[in-house]
């Protein structure tokens, strides 16, 4: 049974009314009271328990979830929901991306549920700041742009973590990758190579190198840095996270990436690895890879390894004026190998390709493919 948006919207003011302005009341205390206010409401009515049941869970979902879309995030083989407006809900199944039957009421209807939504979490999104992002607690990570930057309607993204955590030897039985490349990798990590994994959006960067991780040695000291705290590295006791802030609603207090980076230097890392780059603080991480912190990981969105230098270069060059061939050159110092990564039509992620930069390099890039995946085929070793 769906409620209409009056009567939701009434008991859901009635229920407010009896918890009182500013008190604070856990779940299971909410949840009795949705089910007393519902009971209350249709006494006497035909209404089935099952019916009444369903009430309060919309109820309960709206004022503490993500309403009608609670369902979906709760869905442990859903990994992705997206919503391009109120009527338009999609959401990723098993690598596929399909089109939900839900729909929010109206445009007013998404906007209260993004706002209340983030509002419980303190970030603020409204039409002055209309662009906002967030972590849930279980590490699922949430984007949303209201009106006027998205002229379509409200828009929000989730990219859930699913809580799996595949090791190597089920990413080689799947056909990520080879037994052969996956080899390599692992002794590229023990040998403290750096590494950067490229590729688009969902292609899995996190998740393999949460993966590398796991075969940097337990003596070492590591310091991650993240805009958003979504590594989850195990088995590494000296570990010590750092995660980005936003600028307050006065638009000060920020700290950046670039600042993170500085400040892991003086907390004597034998490696920093680096979530994602996506512009200025490109140049303190290479910098801090030569300057004796061999061994680091980092992430970026690239469309192949060559690709993804041409972008580090351009962002190298956004944070300070240095000649291109200083650029390349302290980019072919810094990292020895770079990894693309591609999702198939299918949904498929897999390892595109693995590539060994030479160092020292100023003029260009020499980049030797090692690992190329053939066309819909399996990942060859190349001579």
């Amino acid at each position: 049974m769906h409620l209409e948006l009056e009567i939701r919207q009434k008991l859901v003011n009635r229920i407010l009314a009896q918890i009182g302005e500013g008190a604070d009341i856990d779940d299971e205390n909410m949840k009795r009271l949705i089910l007393l206010t519902v009971a209350e409401e249709f006494s006497g009515s035909r209404l089935t328990i099952q019916e009444r049941r369903s009430i309060a869970t919309q109820l309960f979902n709206a004022m503490r979830g993500l309403d009608i879309l609670q369902p979906l995030l709760e869905d442990p083989m859903v990994t992705e929901i997206m919503v391009n407006g109120p009527e338009r809900i999609f959401f990723e199944k098993s690598g596929r991306i399909q089109l939900s039957s839900l729909k929010f009421d109206d445009g007013s209807h998404l906007v209260g549920v993004i706002t209340n939504f983030f509002g419980r979490a303190n970030r603020q999104i409204h039409e002055k700041s209309p662009l906002a992002d967030m972590r849930l607690p279980d590490g699922s990570r949430v984007h949303a742009a209201l009106p006027p930057v998205a002229p379509g309607g409200p828009v929000l993204t989730i990219r859930k973590f699913t809580g799996l955590r595949p090791d190597m030897p089920y990413l080689v039985e799947c056909g990520f990758i080879s037994q052969q490349a996956a080899s390599y990798l692992i002794e590229a990590v023990k040998s403290r190579q750096t590494i950067f994994i490229c590729g688009g959006t969902g292609t899995g960067k996190t998740t393999f190198l949460n993966i590398l991780s796991e075969y940097i040695p337990t003596s070492e000291r590591v310091v991650t840095v993240e805009d958003a705290a979504e590594l989850s590295l195990q088995g590494i006791p000296n570990l010590v996270r750092l995660e980005a802030r936003q600028a307050g609603p006065d638009g000060e207090n920020a700290i950046s990436l670039a600042d993170l980076i500085r400040a892991s230097l003086r907390m004597r890392p034998d490696r920093i690895i680096v979530g994602e780059v996506r512009g200025r603080e490109v140049f303190d991480m290479l910098q801090a890879m030569n300057t004796g912190h061999p061994g680091s990981l980092c992430t970026g969105h690239g469309n192949s390894c060559q690709d993804m230098l041409s972008r580090l270069s351009l962002m190298t060059l956004m944070a300070v004026q240095l000649p291109w061939d200083a650029i390349h050159g302290l980019i072919s110092s810094a990292l020895n190998i770079v990894i693309h990564l591609h999702r198939t039509a299918a949904g498929t992620r897999q390892v595109n390709e693995i590539c060994r930069l030479a160092p020292g390099v100023a003029s260009g890039f020499q980049l030797k493919t090692l690992y190329r995946r053939q066309t819909g085929g399996d990942l060859i070793h190349e001579e």
